[in-house]
């Protein structure tokens, strides 16, 4: 008889204990395995997240992770010079790729943040570098004892989060809330959500223990 999994878990066909949110499509399960709360010291990895966490505002993820190959195709890679240089004929061209999220508060929220990202490097050295100032802790009252499901539902935001939030908000960010900025902590490995019992939470965890933080 298999062991009962704690809530908030699913085990998948191939047996492995996974959370629950990512069942049910490839693209998700992959992205959780592989991508979702690992570590990443990448700076257009690092912005190309911020801006996708803006498109996905009033969105699922799953629909922006499916089109997020027509969003690196459209967004010149992410590449943070690049996305800073492009203007208005841009934002045009982009209003009219199908491929998309054709909304124009957004779009020219991601190229505003391309430049304000393009002086948070040159200030901090990298973009990687001022995000990881941000990560909890250790000993941070914001983290649970245990990540179970009941702690994650009222774990939206963190003070870390609103501290990110704040300052980005200060240097000319747009889309970059609390509980936006708290997603982007947890997908970028800032913070380690897998609940107990994933699989994947100790892969995560060890990629943090080998992570050289920049």
């Amino acid at each position: 008889m298999a062991t009962r999994l704690p809530p908030g878990l699913v085990r998948g066909d191939d047996g492995v204990a996974r959370c629950a949110w990512c069942v049910g499509d490839a693209d998700y399960r992959a992205y959780h395995d592989r991508e979702w709360g690992f570590p990443v010291a990448d700076d257009v990895r690092l912005f190309e997240k911020l801006c996708l966490e803006g498109f996905q505002a009033g969105l699922s993820w799953l629909t922006i992770l499916r089109k997020r190959e027509n969003f690196r195709r459209a967004f010149r890679g992410f590449e943070i010079g690049a996305v800073a240089r492009m203007g208005a004929r841009d934002v045009a061209r982009l209003l009219g790729d199908a491929g998309i999220v054709r909304h124009r508060g957004k779009i020219e929220a991601a190229l505003s943040n391309a430049r304000a990202a393009a002086k948070v490097a040159d200030e901090f050295g990298s973009l990687a570098r001022y995000v990881w100032r941000f990560e909890p802790a250790a000993n941070s009252p914001s983290r649970p004892r245990r990540v179970t499901r009941a702690a994650l539902r009222r774990l939206t935001e963190s003070a870390e989060s609103r501290a990110l939030s704040k300052d980005l908000r200060t240097r000319g960010f747009r889309f970059v809330g609390p509980t936006t900025m708290y997603a982007f902590m947890q997908a970028m490995g800032l913070v380690n959500d897998h609940l107990e019992g994933c699989a994947a939470r100790e892969h995560s965890l060890t990629g943090r223990a080998r992570f050289r933080r920049p």
